[in-house]
Formats: structure tokens, C-alpha cells, sequence
């Protein structure tokens, strides 16, 4: 079994990894404004997601769970909304 703060560890890494991936994504859409490889659908369910893992980390009070899912919520509702703006 692994030790309570290397657990903590993990997923703080996990929540800055997997958080910062979509930078890119979001950062080439703004500067390019070129949303046409970009699934409305895909991209609004994992919007979807990532509200419902927000509120569940709001639930248990799970700060990399919080965090990171409200950056990343930031982020994927800035990439839907500029493929609403641009289809």
C-alpha cells in the first residue's frame, strides 16, 4: 500500500498533467481561430465531465480535484465556445 502523502503526490501530479495537456489545444485555437477539427459533441460531453469531477471534488473537498478540473473546465468551455464562434 502506498503512503498517504506519496498518494497526494500522485494526484497532484496527475491533476497538473492532465490539466496542462489541454493548454496547447486551447492556445493553437485562440491564435489560429481554426476550430474545424474540433468535435462539438466530443468536446461537450468532456466539458460535461468535467463539471460533474468538479463538483464531486467540491463534494469531498479534494483540492487536486478541485483545481485541476476548474482549470480544465476553463479551459475546454474557452476551446467549445471559440467552436461555436468559429464552427
Amino acid at each position: 500500500m502506498l503512503a498517504p502523502t506519496l498518494i497526494h503526490l500522485i494526484g497532484l501530479a496527475a491533476a497538473i498533467v492532465t490539466t496542462l495537456c489541454w493548454v496547447p489545444q486551447a492556445w493553437h485555437i485562440i491564435r489560429t481561430r481554426d476550430t474545424r477539427a474540433i468535435s462539438l459533441p466530443a468536446y461537450s460531453a468532456f466539458t460535461g465531465g468535467i463539471l460533474l469531477w468538479l463538483i464531486y471534488g467540491l463534494s469531498l473537498g479534494d483540492l487536486p480535484l478541485v483545481l485541476a478540473n476548474s482549470v480544465s473546465l476553463a479551459l475546454q468551455l474557452t476551446i467549445v465556445g471559440l467552436k461555436l464562434r468559429y464552427g
